[in-house]
C-alpha cells in the first residue's frame, strides 16, 4: 500500500470512529511522525480528506477535522433519501431476487445486540444494492454518503429498540426488492430514513440538554 493511501485510511478510520473528534487539529509534523510517513504522503491524505468534506483548512497551515451538526445531518439525509430511493427502485427492477430474499431472511434473524454483525450485514446489503443497480455514478455518490454516515451513527447513542426497528425496516426493503416491487421498495426506504433521522436528531437534542 502506498504511504499516502495508508495515511488516508488511518485518518479516515480515526475520524469516523471519533478518535479524531470534530475540531481536532491535524498538524503536519505531528501527524506525519505519528503515522510514520513523510509530509508529502500526509499532505496527499489530507487533500483527499478535504475533498471528502471530512477536514477543513482553518488557516493556510492549519487543518482541522470538520464539524458536523444537526443542519449537516439533515442535509446529508436529504441527499441520502434521493440516492437510496432511486437505488432501491432500480434494484427492484434489476436485482437477483433470490439474493434479496436471502438478505431479508438474514435481517429477520439478526441479533441486533451484536452491533458489529448487524453493521456487517448492512454493508453486505449496501453492496448488493450497488451490484444490482450497476451504475458507477450512483454507487460513487452513495459511497460518499455512507462515509459521512459512519460519523453520524456514532453520534447517536446505542439504542437497542432502534436497531431492532431498523432491522425490520431493512427486511421490508429487501423483501420488496426480492419481490420486484419498486413502489414498496421506495416507500420502505423513505420510512427507514425518516425514522433513522428522527432518532439521530432526538439523541443530539438530549445530549445537548
Amino acid at each position: 500500500m502506498r504511504a499516502g493511501d495508508g495515511a488516508y485510511s488511518r485518518l479516515l478510520d480515526e475520524i469516523q470512529t471519533g478518535v479524531l473528534a470534530p475540531g481536532a487539529v491535524l498538524a503536519e509534523v505531528e501527524q506525519a511522525a505519528r503515522l510514520g510517513v513523510s509530509r508529502t504522503p500526509l499532505r496527499e491524505a489530507l487533500r483527499r480528506l478535504a475533498s471528502d468534506g471530512l477536514v477543513t483548512q482553518a488557516s493556510p497551515r492549519v487543518t482541522v477535522v470538520a464539524g458536523i451538526d444537526a443542519d449537516d445531518i439533515r442535509a446529508l439525509f436529504e441527499l441520502r433519501r434521493a440516492l437510496e430511493s432511486e437505488a432501491s427502485r432500480l434494484a427492484a427492477h434489476r436485482a437477483d431476487r433470490r439474493a434479496f430474499r436471502a438478505l431479508a431472511a438474514e435481517f429477520d434473524g439478526i441479533d441486533t445486540d451484536d452491533t458489529d454483525g448487524y453493521y456487517a450485514l448492512i454493508a453486505r446489503f449496501d453492496a448488493a444494492i450497488d451490484a444490482a443497480v450497476d451504475n458507477s455514478y450512483l454507487s460513487a455518490s452513495l459511497r460518499s454518503v455512507r462515509m459521512h454516515l459512519v460519523r453520524v451513527r456514532r453520534m447517536a447513542r446505542f439504542n437497542p429498540l432502534r436497531l431492532s426497528a431498523s432491522a425490520r425496516e431493512h427486511r421490508l426493503i429487501a423483501h420488496a426488492i426480492g419481490d420486484g416491487d419498486p413502489e414498496l421498495a421506495v416507500h420502505a426506504t423513505h420510512v427507514h430514513l425518516h425514522n433513522a433521522l428522527t432518532t439521530i436528531l432526538e439523541a443530539l437534542t438530549e445530549d445537548s440538554l
